[in-house]
């Protein structure tokens, strides 16, 4: 049989078949192992026909899961009718031409058909690939992809052969010499197109950057993060009425939006849904999507949306913190909703995550249980960066004054015949904005005291 064209890495419409190694200090959850994977699987659009897994306590270095295990799992293969293998590891670039080998040999007796071999970083990155919408997000997951792509490529093109020199040391005009190999062409490509991207990318992020620091002077910022399927981009609709994509698929959204949240009159502030986060994240994704991500960086507050009644809830939480500590989000004041209370298994998951984070917020983003105390939750975090300020105004300036009353929380007024003054809850920004103002005289300023 000739050797499998790794070509096309698309899982769409395929029968798969899981595997699971589970090693020591696994993330993988023991009850269900390979439950998010096939969450992953179905996402990608493939049909999961069978599953197996197996403990050890270190990989085989040829075959990961070892050739005894690698026949298993062809004779599978057979019996569903399987075209795909997916593993919830992340495999070595051998491993797979290995089990490729083993899985197709054995498979050519049974109905000649060949299997592909994707490990968990492929099929996520395949996932992000048919979910990028923006120019940004397709940037970023191509990154990505070449980034994992260019160690494989001796697998993933070993069946070409030399298109310059000939077999045998023979050299036909215009090919004498050295030659190039197929594979070496790519990877000369491939280092090109991966430093191009980085430079664009770089733009990007640098842009953003600017974009994210300079509206977060005017305005408090607070930023939806959570474990992808959790129920952020829910929330986020329920809170702004956006209309952003929702859907019960891992990674529904890629692309970061941001909109403005009205918690009460002249208290407003930017909300941002991103990404959703999942374990073992691949590396190379992470970095890529760091400027997606550039929301949650900057942000003043994080609301962490949990889906309390799944039962990866708690592997789930560490994970969020996890990546949150690898783009450099450490220690930002953070909210933690516990969302899907309206579930049998939420309403049953609730108390334990009550006992452990006491100021946990319940909450359902599909019915709107919670959310008045999320607001308040939020508006006493707005309100702690505020401060109570005496000023006055010329009464004619009607712009000045029509700009007080709608960015700021005015709660007395008094009048002369030519000027007015007023008392008015602001935010720090805001009063820097007005103390720029020389149409503004600032008379006092004291601290709010948080109710």
């Amino acid at each position: 049989m000739s050797e499998l064209k790794r070509t096309e890495l698309s899982v769409k419409q395929e029968r798969a078949i899981l595997i699971g190694v589970i090693l020591p200090g696994t993330t993988a959850d023991p009850r269900d192992p390979l439950g998010e994977l096939a969450s992953l699987a179905k996402t990608a659009g493939a049909k999961v026909v069978g599953q197996m897994f197996q403990r050890r306590h270190k990989v085989d270095a040829a075959t990961f899961i070892g050739s005894g295990k690698a026949i298993e799992i062809a004779q599978l293969c057979a019996q569903e009718k399987a075209n795909i293998v997916l593993f919830d590891n992340d495999l070595s670039p051998s491993q797979i031409g290995e089990l490729e080998k083993i899985i197709n040999e054995e498979l050519d007796s049974k109905y000649g058909e060949g299997v592909k071999v994707l490990d968990r970083s492929e099929l996520i990155l395949d996932i992000f690939a048919t979910r990028a919408q923006t120019a940004e997000a397709k940037l970023q997951v191509e990154l990505a992809q070449m980034q994992y792509t260019y160690p494989r490529l001796a697998r993933m093109w070993s069946h070409l052969e030399r298109i310059k020199g000939g077999a045998g040391g023979g050299m036909g005009i215009g090919t004498r010499g050295p030659g190039e190999t197929q594979l070496e062409t790519d990877r000369r490509l491939v280092r090109k197109r991966i430093s191009d991207l980085k430079a664009n990318i770089a733009k990007v992020q640098d842009r953003k950057t600017r974009m994210v620091a300079a509206r977060n002077v005017d305005h408090l910022t607070v930023c939806i993060v959570g474990y992808t399927n959790a129920g952020k981009s829910t929330l986020f609709n329920t809170l702004t009425a956006a209309g952003t994509y929702a859907d019960d698929k891992l990674f529904a959204t890629l692309d970061t939006k941001t909109r403005s949240w009205r918690l009460e009159r002249g208290v407003e502030v930017l909300l941002s849904d991103t990404v959703g986060f999942v374990r073992d994240l691949p590396h190379n994704l992470v970095a890529s999507f760091k400027a997606t991500l550039e929301e949650a960086i900057h942000a003043d507050l994080l609301l962490h949306v949990l889906d309390v009644g799944h039962p990866h809830a708690h592997q789930q939480f560490a994970s969020v913190h996890k990546v949150l500590g690898e783009i450099g989000v450490k220690g930002k004041q953070e909210i933690l909703l516990l969302n899907k209370v309206d579930t049998e298994e939420g309403e049953a998951a609730f108390p334990e995550w009550r006992t452990l984070y006491p100021d946990a917020i319940p909450v359902s983003a599909r019915t709107g249980i919670g959310l008045a105390d999320l607001l308040e939750a939020v508006y006493q975090t707005v309100r702690g960066q505020q401060v109570d300020v005496t000023l006055e105004a010329e009464l004619t300036n009607g712009k000045l004054i029509s700009y007080i009353e709608s960015h700021t929380r005015v709660h007395d007024r008094q009048f002369t015949d030519t000027r007015v003054q007023m008392k008015a809850i602001m935010g720090k920004r805001t009063l820097a904005e007005l103390s720029r103002n020389e149409q503004v005289e600032v008379k006092s300023v004291s601290p709010v005291t948080v109710a």
